[in-house]
């Protein structure tokens, strides 16, 4: 694994594990609080972002096909692939956010936001540079940007997500692993949850200039002081043959004749919110938008963008409500951009009496996001709207007291929705992380009452295994290795010891050994299984045959193996799978080599090595593993790694564990010391906090030996 790999895998030092000097402890410090800053910033945007497009999905739809024809892919207007991808990009935006928020699949999730911030920011570059739509939607109609804002906005944020992917376990996480999959399965069905809400009914928040309480005369008002944008027209006109072009100050005779004429924007100005609302009725064209907004009755607007589409199924709902209008004196108008042909076809359906003005179809999706959608008016002011699935009951007292309001009920109403999203989704989310957090508290008090040595010994010998395991190697005959085993089985039984004994032979000891040995006192092992379940591998014996001998265990991944036989983490990959398949425990060894240990690599050689093989296990498998780290440089040399260098490692390793798979499962493996282990030097190394035995080689081949290693542990 490369350097540049291992730095974004966010790889301890020897120096991180020692606690560092007090430089490093303020880089670490700084790029902490910088990927905190960063995460936070992303979070908050994407949560944001996605909620207000998920609460309007129908204004996603629209613009995610004004994107497809900008860039001529055939989508047709209100497709249902339009609305999915409404849905889905809006959960996408706001799972991400919250999973981001938590530091949930911290690296996965890191990424994911990362490369998707990469092609937004490009799509994002397309329409700075081409402008085929004047407003991206990412905050839905909640921010209006332009397409430079956008483009910038995106930069920074990308920029903050290629930090935060470069560094992911440095997020803070605010709940424990244990209670992610709450926060995780909770928010995919409240966000979805929430755009199948806002479909039904209406959106949940309404950021348009239509919304319950605006006035529609102020919303195409000009401020004072402000100038609207400036057009200029030029005319292409002809004459005998020549061509040329004219403004409207130099406009020529009759002798020339109009060819084409050409509107550009010269400046930019002021638009008003509302800037195209028209209503002209249909057959005779008269307009009534001055009248319908002047009036100081009240007035219901069935507002359908397309009659052709518009549900028909609550026509009976609709014609209670027109009756209603009718017998109060009250208008009741149709709106739409739909055809006479069209408005003729939903009066055969719905026996629809009340007369049709036509509008705008653009500004009639802005109105109401439903179609057909119900507005009360008076005095030009919006007092009330409805979905056609949401029809208001002319019979109920909520119905009558609106025609007390004149304003609207629009800020009770807003605030009633914010009370419910925090009811719903932020309460129950900041309950769970206060309850977690409480308990994590609790636990870190109770844990630092016990941080002295013994307690470290105690705890050690209660959460983890104690084990000496032999590797017998390509050493001894049948009849010597039987001999050696009866004459360790009878050692142990006389005299039981404090630890698991485990022998592991070649394959040719495994039967005749397990039937002169008692397994409860020592274990059986075996040296190796092959990576193949079962077929013509000549001379391989596959992890079934080993358990069919009586053997438990077995080792994989030795350095000789590696080095010798050149297997391959996939190789050894296979080996442990199909070990764990067959009930087998597994003995995984990992080192580095005197090379990698001269040039301060061996955190990332053994973190690549438990990658590369063993962290693709769930966490019942892995529980399975016992981890033997054995120095290359000292395997049969002579040469051991000091007690204080073999805790550093051994610690590196646990916390590793840790990242992968919780501290709970961590502090439950046993890792092995397996370096030139011999009865002199056992007992310092065992009484290191985080080294729970040894793998022994050639010390395990005399029971005198063997045993005085194992007398270590008392």
């Amino acid at each position: 694994m490369s350097e540049g790999m291992n730095k974004g895998r966010n790889v301890t030092t020897v120096e991180d594990v020692a606690g560092g000097g007090n430089t490093g402890r303020a880089v670490r410090f700084a790029q902490h609080a910088i990927v905190n800053v960063c995460r936070l910033a992303v979070a908050v945007t994407f949560i944001f972002s996605g909620f207000v497009k998920a609460i309007d999905p129908l204004g996603t739809q629209y613009k995610i096909e004004d994107y497809a024809v900008a860039a001529g892919i055939p989508l047709q207007s209100g497709s249902w692939i339009a609305l999915g991808l409404s849905v889905a990009l809006s959960a996408a935006e706001f799972c991400l956010g919250v999973l981001l928020l938590f530091a949930i699949h911290r690296r996965l999730v890191s990424r994911i936001t990362a490369a998707f911030m990469g092609v937004m920011t490009l799509i994002t570059l397309w329409l700075w540079i081409a402008e085929p739509v004047k407003d991206c939607g990412c905050f839905g109609d909640a921010i209006h940007l332009s397409n430079a804002q956008t483009l910038l906005k995106n930069i920074v944020l990308l920029t903050c997500a290629t930090v935060v992917a470069w560094r992911p376990l440095q997020m803070v996480r605010f709940i424990s692993r244990s209670n992610q999959w709450i926060v995780v399965n909770y928010t995919i069905l409240f966000i979805i949850g929430v755009s199948i809400y806002c479909l039904y009914t209406l959106p949940l928040f309404d950021f348009r200039p239509y919304h319950v309480g605006a006035d529609i005369r102020q919303g195409m008002e000009m401020p004072p002081g402000e100038k609207g944008p400036e057009f200029e027209t030029t005319f292409i006109m002809e004459k005998n043959g020549e061509r040329r072009e004219f403004s409207i100050d130099n406009y020529p005779d009759s002798t020339w004749a109009f060819i084409d004429s050409k509107t550009v924007q010269v400046s930019e100005g002021y638009v008003p919110p509302i800037h195209d609302f028209s209503v002209v009725m249909q057959g005779d064209g008269t307009d009534i938008t001055e009248d319908l907004l002047a009036d100081n009755g009240y007035t219901f607007l069935l507002v359908s963008p397309q009659l052709e589409t518009a549900d028909d199924t609550n026509f009976g709902d609709i014609d209670r409500l027109y009756e209603y209008a009718f017998s109060n004196g009250m208008k009741f108008i149709g709106l739409t951009a739909s055809s006479d042909k069209a408005i003729s076809r939903w009066r055969d359906i719905t026996g629809a009496e009340y007369d049709f003005g036509i509008a705008d179809g653009t500004t009639l999706k802005t109105m109401i996001r439903s179609n057909p959608g119900l507005l009360l008016l008076k005095g030009g002011r919006v007092i009330g709207k409805w979905s056609h699935n949401d029809l208001p009951d002319p019979t109920e007292q909520d119905f009558a007291e609106l025609f007390g309001n004149g304003s609207g009920n629009g800020d009770f109403d807003t605030a009633k929705k914010v009370m419910k999203v925090v009811m719903w989704f932020v309460i129950p989310l900041f309950i769970l992380t206060l309850a977690d957090r409480l308990w994590a508290w609790s636990s870190m008090i109770r844990n630092r009452r016990k941080t002295n040595r013994l307690y470290k010994l105690l705890k050690k010998k209660k959460m983890r295994k104690k084990i000496v395991a032999g590797n017998w190697k390509m050493n001894l005959n049948l009849q010597e290795g039987v001999a050696l085993a009866k004459e360790l089985n009878e050692a142990l039984k006389a005299e039981k010891p404090n630890c698991d004994v485990i022998i592991c032979t070649p394959f040719i000891h495994l039967a005749s050994v397990a039937q002169e040995i008692d397994q409860n006192i020592l274990a059986l092992g075996a040296e190796n299984c092959a990576d193949k379940e079962k077929g013509a591998y000549t001379g391989e014996v596959s992890a079934e045959m080993v358990k069919s001998t009586g053997a438990q265990y077995v080792i994989i991944g030795h350095s000789e193996r590696r080095g010798y036989y050149a297997e391959t983490p996939e190789i050894l990959k296979e080996k442990v799978m199909l070990a764990l398949k067959n009930n087998l425990k597994v003995i995984f060894c990992i080192g580095e080599s005197l090379e990698e240990r001269e040039a301060n690599r061996q955190n990332e050689v053994v973190k690549a090595e438990l990658e590369g093989s063993v962290f693709n296990l769930t966490e019942e498998d892995f529980r399975k593993i016992i981890i033997a780290y054995e120095p290359i440089w000292a395997i049969g040399t002579g040469k051991t790694a000091t007690a204080e260098q073999a805790e550093e490692i051994h610690a590196y390793i646990r916390s590793i564990v840790a990242e992968r798979y919780g501290k709970t499962v961590a502090d439950d493996t046993s890792i092995l010391y397996g370096g030139s282990c011999k009865a002199s030097n056992a007992p310092e190394l065992f009484a290191k906090p985080d080294i729970d035995g040894g793998l022994i080689g050639g010390a395990a081949l005399k029971a005198a030996d063997f045993k005085g290693i194992i007398d270590a542990w008392k």
